[in-house]
């Protein structure tokens, strides 16, 4: 179910983007408002789900995760949600999705060797319900960041 954003609730989650840190009087001064509007803004949209979580961006390979892969998973006998749930609880794993087109889903995960993208792939095709993979290795990453900052 969608929820309706106001315009400040529009405003405050364009400079939470940009910099979650920030202290409520902060945020306020940033769009205009009091303090206690933001706090009560940020409370109703925590309340609803709308922001889930407060987190850091990392730079992967400069902590050694120098290998991207995109993989494509067939799953048979139904059993798509149980086995993608349990793909995202692997490690290594960044989101899993379930897609249209000629598979079922698809992975992105990051790796710091080829031993441990081997080890993960032999573990998907281990799994009881996964028929096929097909991965793909990203060689450069242009842009990646999966925060919306237009059309809120």
């Amino acid at each position: 179910m969608m929820f309706a954003l106001d315009e400040i609730d529009r405003k405050l989650l364009k400079e939470l983007l940009k910099d979650s840190k920030r202290s409520y009087r902060e945020l306020a001064k940033a769009i205009g408002v009091s303090t206690a509007t933001v706090i009560n803004h940020v409370q109703r949209l925590e309340s609803a789900g709308v922001i889930k979580d407060y987190a850091i961006r990392l730079d992967h390979e400069r902590l050694g995760y120098e290998l991207t892969v995109i993989t494509e998973i067939t799953v048979s006998k139904g059993k798509l949600l149980e086995t993608d749930e349990e793909i995202a609880k692997l490690p290594y794993v960044c989101a899993v999705y379930d897609i249209t087109g000629l598979t079922d889903a698809m992975v992105v995960a990051k790796f710091k060797s080829r031993n441990n993208l081997s080890e993960f792939t032999k573990r998907l095709l281990a799994m009881p319900y996964v028929e096929r993979t097909n991965t793909h290795m990203v060689l450069t990453t242009i842009k990646e960041d999966f925060r919306l900052k237009e059309d809120l």
